[in-house]
């Protein structure tokens, strides 16, 4: 076995709880749940991280408002700067948030190497933003993170669910937590999200009303403490916790 994922074991071993943001499908909104998660969790008085593992299109540092992107500093490894109290790591401190196009295997090697490298330290919450669909990144993670546990998002569209629906059932058949589902962006009554998600025999944690304000929020992370998003994803979070 390669040593650098020996060494990702040892870094992971002080946190009590790793959980995976992930959606299946892009738009949904999985980096602003992931990264409101772990605020929300930071300013409650956990010990929280934050990896954002969307090598493609980093988005959790936009969210978060953060505009330095000075390498890390190093101390038998690489030590996550701190973003309002929350450890971060994201793509974009070693690309610059320059474009990234990655192929095949260096996605694996990317995701290995940052796992491998990163001292974490001892945390109560690692809140991963994953990727949307079922590739590479989602696979290495199930690999290469044994204890993850997974939080789905979705929105209330027969497209979003479709897509939702194969993540699902590939974490089913591969008997890993799912803690439950998030419906976000929710405009109108319907029952097509929590109906499927019952039907599955998963937890339906409830909706986010669509929140018509929420860009004044990105960047600005104590309006965002303050938007309806939170407002309704606070109910929600509790639920996680």
């Amino acid at each position: 076995m390669e040593a650098r994922i020996d060494i990702i074991e040892k870094r992971l071993k002080n946190i009590k709880r790793i959980i995976s943001v992930a959606s299946g499908k892009g738009g949904v909104g999985k980096s602003l749940v992931a990264s409101s998660l772990a605020l929300n969790l930071s300013r409650k008085g956990h010990k929280v991280g934050l990896l954002d593992l969307d090598l493609y299109g980093p988005s959790s540092h936009i969210i978060l408002g953060v505009e330095n992107y000075k390498f890390p500093d190093e101390e038998k490894g690489i030590i996550p700067p701190k973003i309002d109290g929350i450890n971060f790591i994201s793509i974009v401190y070693y690309t610059e948030d320059k474009p990234s196009p990655f192929r095949g295997v260096d996605i694996s090697n990317i995701i290995i190497e940052i796992l491998a490298i990163t001292q974490w330290g001892e945390l109560d919450y690692l809140i991963i933003d994953m990727p949307p669909g079922i590739g590479d990144e989602t696979l290495d993670v199930i690999r290469l993170i044994k204890k993850s546990e997974f939080l789905i998002v979705t929105t209330p569209s027969k497209v979003s669910m479709g897509a939702v629906n194969k993540l699902l059932k590939l974490l089913k058949e591969l008997n890993l937590p799912i803690i439950g589902i998030i419906e976000n962006m929710k405009m109108k009554n319907s029952k097509l999200v929590k109906d499927g998600i019952i039907n599955m025999d998963l937890n339906y944690f409830g909706f986010i009303s669509f929140d018509h304000n929420i860009e004044e929020s990105i960047g600005h992370t104590d309006k965002l403490l303050k938007s309806d998003f939170m407002r309704d994803f606070d109910k929600i979070i509790e639920k996680i916790i």
